[in-house]
C-alpha cells in the first residue's frame, strides 16, 4: 500500500519506519527540512531503540522517503496517516491550528486525488475534535464528502518511549474509530499480521479511549507513590506490598470495579479508606489522590439525587436497595443514602428488594433494618409491580436480574434513573437517565 505519514516526530517516525518494514511504500512529510533530510539520509530524527536501523534499511531498500511537499505525498497515497501535535489545556488553541492547517493541506491535495483515499489520525485529540474540527476542515478544503468520497478514521497509538518498536508490533489493543466501513477495512489491513484485539468503533469513542488510558496510567503512578509514602511511614517495604497487590489479577488488575455507575458502599471500602486516611494524617503523610476518593464518591451520590429531582415527580420507586445485587447488606449502601435524602426532601417512596425483604423476616440484617432504618423499612413493598403502580420515577439501584425487563414495563409518563446500566440504552431526556452514560 502507498502510505503518507504526516508529522515526523516521535509517533510519526516510529509509524513510518515500522510501516515501511512491513513492506509498504511510505513517504513521510514534515515542514522541518532537517527531519526530512535525516530520513532521506537513512537516519532517524528521534532517539529510539531500533528505529535508526529500520530507517537505514528501508531507505536503502527504496520503501521509505521523506518530503516537505504535502500535496505531492497525499496526492499519491492510498492512506494518509496524521501524527501532528495534539491539544492540551495549556496550548490547545495553538495546536488545533496545526490540526486545522494540516487538514486544509490534505484537503487541497484530495481535490485532485483520483481515488477514494482514507485519512487516518494517530494524533491524540479530545472527543469531538474529529467531528467538529477535522472532518469539517477536510470537507471544506477538499470539496468532497467525508465517508463517501474519502474515508476518515482515528487510530490512537499505544507506544511507550524506549520500547516503541516493540509496542508497535505488540500493542495491548488496536482501536479503529471509523466514519465509514470502507476506510476502517482499509486501515485494518495494516494490522492483519499483528496479534492483538482489533476493536472497531465510532470516532468519539476512539478519541476518548486514549485519554482514559493515559489518565489511568497517571492515576496508577500516583496511587502507587502514595501507598509507597504510607508504607515508608509505617516502615513496610512498599515494593513488596505492591508486588503482592499486582499478583491479584481477578480484582486489582482486571476489569472489575472499572464500569461506570453509582457510588461505592458496603462494609469494607468506605471504612478501610477512612482508616488509611486517618493513619496518613497521624504520620503527616500527604495523600491527595486517596483523600479525593470519598469526596468524588459523594459527588456521585449527589448526582443521583439531582437526577431524581430533575425528573420532576414526587412519586418515586426504588428497585434494589442493598449495596450489591445478591446480598442483603445495607451497610453504607449508597441507595440507602439516596433514599434517606429523598425522604428528607418530602418524596413519596416505595422500595423493593427481594433479598432485603427476606432479611427483614429472618436474615442477619433484620435488627439493622427494623431498628436502624425503620422509617425506610415501612416503605418497603413485596413486588416490582407495587413499585411500578405507585411511581412516576423508577430508580434501579442494583443489578439484580429481575430488574432487566423493567424498562419494557413502563407506562405512559413513567421514567427510569438507572444507576447500574440494566440496559444498553443511552440517556434519553425525560425517559431514561443513565447515571453516567
Amino acid at each position: 500500500m502507498r502510505i503518507c505519514v504526516l508529522g515526523l516526530g516521535y509517533v510519526g517516525a516510529v509509524s513510518a519506519a515500522c510501516l515501511s518494514q512491513e513492506g509498504h511504500e511510505v513517504i513521510g512529510v514534515d515542514p522541518e527540512p532537517a527531519k526530512v533530510d535525516l530520513i532521506n539520509a537513512g537516519k532517524s530524527p528521534i532517539i529510539e531503540k531500533d528505529v535508526g536501523s529500520i530507517i537505514e534499511k528501508q531507505v536503502a531498500a527504496g520503501r521509505l522517503a521523506a518530503t516537505t511537499d504535502v500535496a505531492a505525498a497525499v496526492g499519491q497515497a492510498d492512506l494518509s496517516i496524521v501524527c501532528v501535535g495534539t491539544p492540551s489545556r495549556a496550548n490547545g488553541d495553538i495546536e488545533l491550528k496545526f490540526v486545522r492547517r494540516v487538514c486544509e493541506q490534505i484537503g487541497a491535495a484530495l481535490r485532485h486525488h483520483q481515488g477514494a483515499p482514507a485519512v487516518v489520525f494517530r494524533s491524540t485529540m479530545l472527543p469531538g475534535t474529529m467531528r467538529n474540527v477535522v472532518i469539517p476542515a477536510l470537507e471544506a478544503s477538499s470539496g468532497r464528502r467525508a465517508g463517501v468520497e474519502f474515508g476518515v478514521c482515528i487510530n490512537p497509538e499505544f507506544l511507550r518511549e524506549g520500547s516503541a518498536v516493540h509496542d508497535y508490533y505488540n500493542p495491548p489493543k488496536t482501536v479503529i474509530g471509523e466514519l465509514n466501513r470502507a476506510s476502517g477495512d482499509l486501515l485494518a489491513t495494516l494490522y492483519a499480521r499483528i496479534t492483538a484485539p482489533l476493536i472497531r468503533t465510532d470516532v468519539e469513542t476512539a478519541e476518548m479511549v486514549k485519554y482514559a488510558d493515559n489518565a489511568w496510567h497517571a492515576l496508577k503512578v500516583g496511587f502507587a507513590n502514595e501507598i509507597g509514602n504510607l508504607c515508608k511511614g509505617v516502615e513496610v517495604d512498599s515494593h513488596r506490598v505492591m508486588d503482592i497487590f499486582c499478583q491479584d489479577t481477578k480484582l486489582n488488575l482486571s476489569p472489575y470495579y472499572l464500569k461506570p455507575g453509582y457510588a461505592f458502599g458496603g462494609s469494607c471500602l468506605p471504612k478501610d479508606l477512612r482508616a488509611l486516611l486517618y493513619k496518613a494524617k497521624t504520620l503527616d503523610v500527604a495523600v491527595p489522590i486517596l483523600s479525593a476518593i470519598l469526596p468524588s464518591n459523594e459527588q456521585q451520590l449527589e448526582r443521583g439525587v439531582r437526577a431524581v429531582i430533575e425528573m420532576g415527580s414526587k412519586k418515586v420507586g426504588i428497585l434494589g436497595f442493598s449495596f450489591k445485587a445478591g446480598t442483603d447488606d445495607l451497610r453504607e449502601s449508597p441507595v440507602v443514602d439516596l433514599t434517606e435524602r429523598l425522604i428528607g426532601k418530602g418524596y413519596d417512596l416505595r422500595i423493593y428488594d427481594r433479598n432485603v425483604n427476606l432479611a427483614r423476616i429472618h436474615g442477619a440484617n433484620r435488627d439493622y433494618i427494623l431498628n436502624h432504618i425503620p422509617h425506610i423499612s415501612r416503605l418497603m413493598v413485596s413486588s416490582i409491580d407495587e413499585v411500578l403502580d405507585h411511581a412516576r420515577t423508577i430508580v434501579i439501584g442494583n443489578s439484580a436480574a429481575e430488574f432487566r425487563d423493567v424498562p419494557r414495563r413502563l407506562g405512559d409518563g413513567q421514567s427510569i434513573i438507572d444507576l447500574v446500566r440494566v440496559t444498553d440504552s443511552r440517556s434519553v431526556n425525560g425517559v431514561y437517565e443513565g447515571i453516567c452514560w
